[in-house]
């Protein structure tokens, strides 16, 4: 099963797209749900408490350090850097308890998400009226992911450790468009 999921990741199939990171709007009217994407360029990371302080961040008005209409947000804390390793492993953790802060950082410009697992029909909707796409990945292979990675620094906020936010540069990073 896992070499079966190994192969869906990394081999290329009919309806696969390479897109480089920022994604432009010709890039996503090629896309369909379903899709394969291969990502290159540079995500960053948000889990909970990052997206608390994103928001919070743009409601007083104050600078994040990137722009999120040419970024991917990736609901991801990666684990601790192993020796002789670019990064720990990077896998998604579930979408669904970002859904509070998504139509506020919506609204604030970001146009791609990546993670796993349903969002809420708000989300949807705001995902829809924004032009912004969702991406998943697979859970459970993040060792495997993090071989996509080509850097990985502390952007933002080291004190909330793995909730930091991160900046993964990634090559050919596996994902799949759920909502576009």
């Amino acid at each position: 099963m896992l070499i079966g999921i190994v192969k869906l990741c990394f081999e290329p199939s009919m309806n696969t797209h390479g897109l480089t990171i920022p994604l432009s709007s010709s890039a996503f009217a090629k896309l369909s749900v379903g899709d394969k994407v291969l990502l290159s360029g540079s995500l960053f990371t948000a889990r909970d408490e990052a997206h608390k302080k994103l928001v919070q961040y743009l409601k007083e008005g104050r600078d994040i350090g990137f722009s999120l209409n040419d970024s991917v947000l990736f609901y991801c804390g990666p684990s601790p850097i192993p020796a002789g390793k670019i990064c720990g492993a990077v896998g998604p953790t579930t979408s669904a308890r970002m859904d509070k802060w998504t139509p506020i950082l919506l609204d604030h410009g970001l146009r791609v998400m990546l993670g796993k697992g349903e969002r809420s029909t708000e989300v949807v909707t705001a995902i829809h009226e924004h032009k912004a796409l969702y991406l998943t990945s697979i859970g459970g292979i993040s060792a495997l992911l993090s071989r996509c990675i080509v850097s990985c620094e502390t952007f933002l906020w080291p004190e909330l450790g793995p909730e930091a936010i991160f900046k993964l540069t990634v090559k050919d990073f596996p994902a799949y468009v759920a909502i576009v």
